[in-house]
């Protein structure tokens, strides 16, 4: 790759594409990849870092008297399900389409973000670039973006590749996973005695079918619970004291994590247990000069129902890449090929635009 070659850029990241797509790097199961990300910067003369199956960079003239850009993405993938009718592990052009696993989700927008990378490598910004290819996004591990944070700087602004149509993600929904529990009063089916835990928790499902959360956002609009599992019983005749289910609550920049809980305990009559309260909402302040960059370069700006790394980036981010939301997690994975091309372009027209304004600041 090199900065006056925008056609090399492309090639280039397209080669890197076909390698990490053909390489399996599942959740937690990322070394090869790592290695594969590790050995392009090698050859580019790049030193990098390396923590666990994370691997990071940052631009040739760094300062440490400078902010600090982090450009984020992923190489970890979910696993293939069964609906494949290519190879997943085959990197694939065919209709001006790239097939494969993590093609899309989000091999595009990592390897546009390293051309992006390495076009303002040598060059002398406003700011420091550091690019982090990072492990684990799939199931917000504790081995994945989160467990670099200490190892960088202080980071003014984060800009995170996911497949968002090359459309700016100025906020995204957090996750709350609860589970919830009921308590009976067990009994024999054929009398008229215990204290039945499933008619008790269908009130609290009943509640939760239609319930709305009272606070709505302006770019995610309303905070959703929605109940996924639920388990009951151990013998036809006996009236069960236990009834649990699981709550999967998608929380906007409305509510923090603990607000959201405490308006469903006031509702529900259940014992409600987090598993995590880890995956937060995030939204960027309206005035913050990254929007001021979209709005120049008339890109569109949305907030995002789904979860990426940003969840666990406590600085101001925002969430932009090639490629489709849509087509993530699905079978036959695929990005356009001229959408690598696009992305690269924006990604630094995006740089270079709020470099200027931080220029002129």
């Amino acid at each position: 790759m090199t900065e006056k070659d925008p056609h090399t850029l492309s090639l280039e990241a397209k080669e890197l594409l076909k390698s990490l797509i053909e390489t399996p790097s599942f959740s937690r199961e990322e070394d090869k990849t790592a290695a594969l990300i590790a050995e392009f910067f090698q050859n580019k003369n790049i030193p990098f870092f390396q923590k666990g199956n994370n691997i990071w960079v940052k631009n040739k003239k760094f300062d440490p008297q400078k902010p600090n850009i982090l450009l984020n993405s992923h190489h970890d993938t979910v696993k293939p399900n069964a609906g494949y009718t290519k190879d997943p592990f085959s990197c694939i052009l065919e209709d001006g389409k790239i097939y494969g696993l993590g093609s899309n989700d989000a091999g595009g927008c990592l390897v546009s973000l390293i051309a992006a990378f390495y076009h303002f490598y040598g060059r002398d910004l406003p700011f420091n670039l550091i690019l982090a290819a990072t492990a684990e996004e799939e199931i917000s591990g504790k081995n994945g973006i989160a467990y670099i944070l200490p190892e960088l700087p202080e980071i003014e602004l984060a800009i995170v590749g996911e497949p968002t149509l090359l459309q700016m993600a100025v906020a995204e929904k957090g996750l709350m996973v609860i589970d919830a529990e009921v308590t009976g009063k067990a009994g024999h089916a054929a009398r008229n005695e215990g204290e039945n835990a499933i008619y008790k928790a269908l009130e609290d499902l009943n509640i939760l079918k239609t319930f709305q959360f009272e606070k709505v956002s302006k770019f995610l609009g309303e905070s959703k619970a929605t109940v996924t599992i639920i388990n009951s019983g151990s013998q036809h005749n006996v009236v069960p004291d236990k009834c649990t289910y699981c709550i999967d609550v998608r929380v906007t920049d409305a509510y923090t994590l603990e607000e959201a809980l405490a308006e469903l305990e006031s509702k529900l009559q259940a014992k409600l247990v987090p598993r995590s309260m880890r995956l937060n909402s995030s939204r960027i302040d309206e005035n913050h000069p990254i929007l001021k960059a979209a709005d120049e370069l008339q890109l569109e700006k949305y907030g995002s129902p789904t979860l990426s790394d940003q969840a666990l980036i406590p600085f101001p981010s925002v969430k932009i890449g090639p490629g489709d939301s849509a087509r993530s997690h699905t079978a036959d994975e695929y990005i356009y090929d001229n959408e690598i091309k696009d992305g690269i372009s924006l990604y630094i027209k995006l740089i270079e635009t709020y470099a200027a304004m931080r220029s002129t600041k």
